[in-house]
């Protein structure tokens, strides 16, 4: 690295729902001089201003302005799926690291392009796939990979949202996605976490009803079933569709089953339930997320959406520190890694368009 400083550079594209994370995870980082948040970069200036006043970030409406103005060594995408391509390949020329959402594309042809341009630019091209941060799934995949349940058999892994997330959240890009593509990926790559398996062949199905009813042209539920290398098979059952009296925004889990046993993990309802006049009946995962005040009153946030993100400036720090890229190797979510997942999902959402079972694409 040519630039002398030890302490990553930040820059965002992106700061709706989950760009948040992004603005909390790097303001946090700075607070600990463990990086140094940058600028904002948002098409709705509105939001941009809101952001400012809360976070104090600098905010730009193009990105190719931010990366020419701002001397910044990483940047994160979060954006639509179908926009990643876009953005990271830009950011990626322009020689920084990045960081993009899940999944890194909706496209295999998005993937490969992103990964050459990384590879190019000698660059990190890190994924979020969260869910292998969370200290449950870290032990699943920590017990499969020991042969605690022997050879995996079969599973299954569900990821539910309720209705809010495509009607109130993402109405204009739902009908773009898929709750495949917003919520199966995590759990494929879950999947592939702790099987170290590859997808071999998807038949998908699912229904449109509940959001069509409400102008929306999306897919309510998706549902496939996987076959993998190792000889496993796992259905992924993903919706987003669950009633608004729902306990939780998010309703998930998974289940593996071996020659000598299984595991289940419930990654919802872990124990903390509640239920108040004002809000009814909840559970929270509070290893996702939360939010509290430190001895000297200021906001603290944890869990592992924000240790996923802080993860990338850590990465950037060791390489500014004079580490390579070569020493990180398999300590994070590449763009190969990542590509694994898409493979998957293109061919679920093929098997959707034709009602066959698919195989992925090499």
């Amino acid at each position: 690295m040519s630039k002398k400083r030890s302490i990553a550079r930040i820059g965002i594209i992106g700061g709706g729902k989950f760009g948040e994370m992004h603005l909390r995870a790097f303001t946090q980082l700075e607070r600990d001089g463990q990086a140094k948040l940058v600028a904002l970069c948002d098409i709705n200036e509105e939001l941009l201003a809101k952001r400012h006043r809360e976070y104090g970030v600098k905010g730009y409406t193009d990105y190719a302005e931010m990366l020419a103005k701002e001397d910044l060594d990483g940047v994160t995408v979060v954006t639509p799926d179908h926009l990643h391509r876009r953005f990271v390949v830009g950011c990626l020329k322009a020689g920084k690291h990045v960081l993009v959402e899940k999944p890194l594309d909706v496209t295999v042809e998005g993937c490969d392009e992103m990964i050459a341009e990384a590879d190019k630019a000698g660059r990190i091209l890190q994924v979020d796939f969260h869910k292998r941060f969370d200290p449950y799934h870290r032990q699943l995949a920590a017990r499969v990979a020991a042969g605690a349940i022997g050879n995996p058999l079969y599973g299954y892994a569900w990821m539910e949202d309720r209705i809010e997330v495509p009607r109130d959240w993402f109405p204009h890009w739902a009908p773009q996605s898929s709750p495949f593509w917003f919520l199966g990926v995590h759990m494929v790559d879950l999947i592939r976490f702790c099987t170290r398996a590859k997808g071999v062949s998807v038949f998908a199905s699912g229904a449109k009803k509940k959001l069509a009813s409400l102008g929306i042209d999306a897919w309510d539920c998706v549902n496939a079933r996987i076959v993998f290398d190792d000889g496993s098979t796992f259905a992924v059952d993903t919706s987003w569709v669950l009633p608004d009296r729902f306990e939780a925004v998010v309703n998930q889990g998974i289940r593996i089953v071996g020659t000598e046993g299984a595991i289940e993990v419930d990654s919802q309802n872990r124990g903390a339930e509640a239920c108040t006049a004002a809000e009814g009946q909840q559970t929270w995962n509070l290893g996702f997320f939360l939010e509290e005040r430190d001895k000297d009153g200021s906001t603290r946030w944890s869990g592992y959406g924000i240790e996923s993100i802080a993860d990338f400036a850590h990465n950037v720090n060791f390489l500014l520190r004079g580490g390579s890229l070569e020493q990180l190797a398999g300590k994070f979510v590449d763009g190969r890694e990542a590509r694994e997942a898409t493979k998957i999902a293109v061919a679920a959402h093929e098997s959707l368009a034709t009602g066959k079972l698919v195989a992925c694409s090499a």
